[in-house]
């Protein structure tokens, strides 16, 4: 079984979701928003640490992905928003994982089938993949997304090295 840790990082909330994969279906299994309270960067930076760190403890993952940065409103939110991507990241290397990235847009696409989707579709479409009786939170939705988005990336890879195998002579792949 893969467990898979989706992350929607943000220097005020971060979004957080767990699904499992078995035999090619997401299971839910976790999620919720870190809500970080006013205080210098520093120290936010220090509380998604320490609370991404806390969700791999308790919830085991073997596998992390997160949300890559887009561009924001202006510089300092862009800088913002990479300092606490970089704070869940080295949290979850820290617990051993390896860490995807993925663009909102391509995030977006393998969730709802469009990369311009709107928040309340992701909600929607997060709702009916994981059979869910609610749509998640925001972040939430949007951290299960990206967790989604993993597997679909993940299961892709798989069965596409399934189908070379076999297929390569004296070094060469033969098509």
């Amino acid at each position: 079984m893969v467990r898979i840790l989706g992350i929607d990082p943000g220097s005020r909330k971060t979004g957080y979701g767990l699904i499992d994969l078995e035999g090619g279906s997401a299971r839910y299994v976790a999620s919720g928003v870190v809500r970080i309270p006013d205080a210098a960067l520093p120290e936010r930076l220090k509380l998604i640490f320490d609370a991404i760190s806390q969700i791999t403890e308790q919830y085991a993952p073997t596998e992390m992905a997160i949300e890559n940065v887009f561009m924001a409103k202006s510089a300092g939110s862009a800088l913002k928003l990479g300092q606490a991507r970089g704070a869940a990241i080295v949290a979850g290397t820290h617990a051993g994982l390896g860490v995807s990235e993925y663009e909102a847009r391509k995030v977006k696409q393998a969730v709802v089938g469009t990369g311009a989707a709107d928040k309340l579709q992701v909600q929607h479409m997060v709702r009916i993949l994981l059979n869910l009786p609610a749509a998640p939170q925001e972040d939430a939705a949007d951290a299960l997304a990206v967790a989604l988005c993993h597997m679909h990336t993940r299961e892709s890879l798989t069965r596409g090295a399934g189908k070379l195998e076999g297929r390569f002579r004296r070094g060469r792949l033969t098509i």
